[in-house]
């Protein structure tokens, strides 16, 4: 059990968030989650007793409204990030701007407890400016909470996923997949349920304090194998086709500028590095005395939405 009277978790409407607030309700803390829309983070409050999930109106852009959200939280979490730039809204607004007020504000409340979501691939010298300010919230974090524990996943799967959804959707009208500079990247898939728990522990832990944690599944896939679990799992056949470099980036320069897009030029030079756990010198998931999920286990239980044929439909059938 977690020993916090409360607890705030920026991005708890969020994909991971959602679960994070869930793994922390039966601990019976007080969980406030900060947003700027009340009614996305509405549906979390059955999750814990009557009073106990408080939704609360917060703009990171304002000491005070952030300071407000805190309140007097034992324990703070920042799981806030976006994946592509869209006005006001960049990385370094929101992983760094951002980070850095939530830590200090959290540090000036009193919180004993800091933990902060990062990425698998966060360097300051790459090619991705995603990658470049996902390090820079890393130091802006550590410069006002030192002792904060960062944890830095590869691609996390689970229900509404952004990944597995998305491809198995477009599965279904789409004749052939593309496979991105070849789709030999690699990843290694992490459970969101498993982050969640990464995540609670790591509030409680004395040793996480201060550790930066690279959270990933038990199993390495390419891009390729990827697509073909997803196309296994729905019962579908499509054509992969090979996208060069070049082909990508000059398709995302259109894509990104679609009010929702899929591909942009930043995520090109993502999928250029491997996104494995590979840093000597962070712990993860077994540190926190957690076992990986393997995708396979989970894939399924929410993959049959897009089956071919329905959900009753046996997986491998063609489409």
């Amino acid at each position: 059990m977690i020993p916090a009277r409360q607890i705030t978790v920026f991005g708890g409407s969020g994909f991971i968030g959602r679960h994070l607030v869930r793994h922390l309700a039966p601990d019976g803390a007080i969980i406030r989650v900060p947003t700027r829309d009340l009614e996305k983070a509405l549906p979390l409050k059955p999750a814990g007793n009557v009073g106990q999930i408080v939704p609360v109106f917060c703009s990171t852009r304002s000491d005070i409204s952030v300071a407000r959200a805190i309140g007097k939280s034992d324990a703070v979490v920042n799981l806030i990030g976006i994946i592509h730039e869209r006005g006001r809204n960049n990385f370094q607004a929101v992983h760094v701007e951002a980070a850095a007020r939530i830590a200090r504000l959290a540090r000036e409340e009193g919180a004993k407890s800091f933990v902060h979501m990062s990425a698998l691939g966060a360097d300051a010298q790459s090619a991705s400016k995603y990658a470049r300010s996902k390090a820079a919230g890393e130091q802006a974090v550590r410069t006002f909470f030192p002792d904060a524990a960062i944890m830095r996943p590869s691609l996390v799967f689970g229900p509404e996923d952004g990944f597995f959804n998305l491809f198995a959707s477009l599965s279904r009208f789409l004749p052939v997949l593309p496979l991105i500079g070849g789709g030999g990247t690699k990843f290694q898939p992490v459970y969101v349920g498993d982050v969640a728990s990464a995540i609670r522990t790591a509030l409680v832990q004395r040793e996480a304090k201060g550790r930066v944690f690279e959270l990933g599944g038990p199993r390495v896939y390419t891009f390729r194998e990827l697509l073909e679990l997803i196309m296994e799992e729905t019962g579908r056949k499509r054509v992969l086709v090979n996208v060069p470099w070049a082909l990508a980036k000059l398709k995302a320069t259109f894509a990104q500028m679609l009010p929702h897009p899929i591909l942009t030029r930043d995520q090109v030079e993502l999928l250029k590095i491997d996104n494995v756990v590979r840093d000597p010198q962070a712990k993860n998931l077994r540190d926190l005395s957690i076992t990986p999920t393997a995708l396979e286990m989970i894939l399924p239980t929410y993959m049959d939405r897009f089956r071919a044929g329905g959900r009753l439909k046996i997986a491998g059938d063609a489409a």
